[in-house]
Parts: C-alpha cells; structure tokens; sequence
C-alpha cells in the first residue's frame, strides 16, 4: 500500500514515527510537504503535483496539517485527494473546523459538549461589553489561529482585558474572549482519539510563571488516567469536528471536563514518551483499514 504523509518536514519526530509505522506494516509511505503542492483543478482528473510531476498512485493519505496560516492550503491539497476518491485520514473539512477556534467551539457546542464559557465578537465591537460576556476577570485572549499556545494571552484584569482588546482591534485580528479556569491549576489534558477510541492520554502542567501547560512552552507532560466523563467528552469531541485522528485537549473543572480545543494535526512525541503507547502504530492502523475498506467499495 502507497501511503501519501502531508507535512512540513520528514524530519520531524511524528513524521519519521510515522513512516517507521508504516514500513512496520509493510507499506510505502511518502512524504510530501503540502505548503509546496500545487492543485490542477481545471483537467477531468484533479491533479496534485509536486515539483512539478502529479502525485498518483496513492492508498490513503494521512495529513499532518498544522493549525496556522498553512491551514487553508493543507486542506485544499486534502480535498483534491479527496476529489480523486482518496481515502484521507482527516477530512479537508475536519481540518478546517479545526484550524478556526471559533468553529472548533461551535460545533462542540451545538452537540451537547461541555466548553469553557466563551465570547466573540466582530474587532469593531464595544470592548466595554466583552469581558462581562465571560464573567469578567481573569480572563483569556485567543486569536481565532495559532499553534503550541501561540496568540494566548491571561488578562489579571478588566483593565488589562480591555487593553489587549483594544491591542488586537487596532490590527483587525480577530480574537476569542475565554473564562479562565484557575481550578485547572495550570495542568490540561491531551487526548489522542484515533479512529473513534482513546489510543493515549497525557496531562500537561505549565512551566513555572505561566498558565500555558504546552509542551512547546516548557510544559511537562506526565501519562494519566482518564475518567468516564473525560473518555466521553474527548471521543465527543473529535466525532463532532468529524476527525479520524485528533488530538482533544480538555481541562478539569468544578462542573466537569471542559474542552478547550481540537488538533487535528496532534504531535506525538509528547504524549508517546509521557504514556508508552504506540500512538504512531495506532494510527497506521487506522489508516490501512481505512484505506482497504475503500478499496472493497
């Protein structure tokens, strides 16, 4: 089997883990990086070409496609493949709803999922009504876009709250208004949902002076037990963003587990020495039985 990986690098931790999986199983696994891909979208046989040559042949494509500015093309390169009846372990349109944290808690929202209270408005509204909508301070900035915490920012105050409001309107950003969750203590949960189970989970702590708990922060990660409720809103989570492969990251809370977001493109260095699994080996399996159920249809 011929197995397309979309990413940045071939260097990267869960890309390489992902080819060794692949070859485990005995396949061919390709690494194209889809920022360079170009899409034919004119001829009877939607093309993705790289460096100039299309790229065909292909069981099943496992995107890795980063939640950033990137996200667009990723997933335009996804719905090519998805146009010539490639099995695609993420949907082009679950990484989509992904990339936009405003989307990613709509959706969540809509099917009954427990989320931390939010607000959003246009950049032209009255900052002076925002930070109410969340309960008022302390409270979190998001930009809409942003990876490994970046565009995260903790308002102590209403004061300060406004001020950064008016930071980001004055550059048109768009931003979510977020409760902060102290009780969380500084620590959230990973959950990798794979195919429809739990293949792994992990807590993170934030680095000493910060309430990020990323690990690309200097967060620390240890391996954890999940609870029912925890199982039962990340496995909600990922159904609802419609992702094969996600990495549903929650927080516990005086009223529950509350999810914070969805990835869809979840790195596995972290979470594979933090709880001894094989997440690359689960997903691999995924995608071959994905891939070979197209096949008999």
């Amino acid at each position: 089997m011929r197995i397309c990986i979309l990413s940045r690098s071939p260097a990267l931790y869960s890309t390489r883990r992902l080819v060794e999986a692949a070859q485990d199983l005995g396949h061919h696994a390709v690494v194209v990086d889809y920022v360079r891909g170009t899409l034919d979208v004119v001829s009877r046989r939607p093309l993705v070409l790289y460096a100039g040559a299309p790229i065909t042949g292909m069981d099943a494509v496992l995107p890795r496609v980063a939640s950033s500015a990137d996200a667009a093309h990723g997933a335009a390169v996804v719905r090519q493949f998805e146009a010539q009846g490639v099995w695609c372990a993420n949907s082009s349109e679950s990484i989509s709803r992904a990339s936009d944290k405003l989307a990613t808690l709509q959706l969540l929202a809509g099917h009954g999922v427990a989320v931390p209270r939010t607000a959003y408005a246009h950049p032209t509204a009255d900052r002076d009504l925002l930070a109410g909508r969340v309960g008022g301070a302390p409270l979190v900035l998001k930009l809409l876009q942003g990876t490994h915490g970046a565009g995260v920012v903790l308002a102590p105050t209403v004061t300060a709250a406004e001020a950064l409001i008016g930071s980001f309107q004055e550059v048109g950003a768009p931003f979510l208004l977020q409760e902060f969750v102290a009780e969380a203590g500084g620590k959230d949960l990973r959950v990798l949902v794979v195919g429809g189970r739990i293949v792994a989970a992990m807590q993170r702590s934030a680095p000493r002076g910060d309430f990020r708990a990323n690990l690309h922060r200097g967060g620390k990660a240890t391996g954890i037990a999940l609870s029912a409720a925890e199982k039962r809103a990340a496995l909600s989570a990922a159904r609802a963003v419609g992702a094969g492969v996600a990495g549903v990251d929650l927080v516990r809370s005086r009223r529950g587990p509350l999810v914070l977001e969805v990835n869809s493109s979840p790195g596995l260095e972290g979470i594979e020495g933090a709880s001894g699994a094989d997440v690359a080996g689960a997903i691999m399996a995924h995608v071959q039985r994905g891939a070979r159920s197209t096949r008999r249809r």
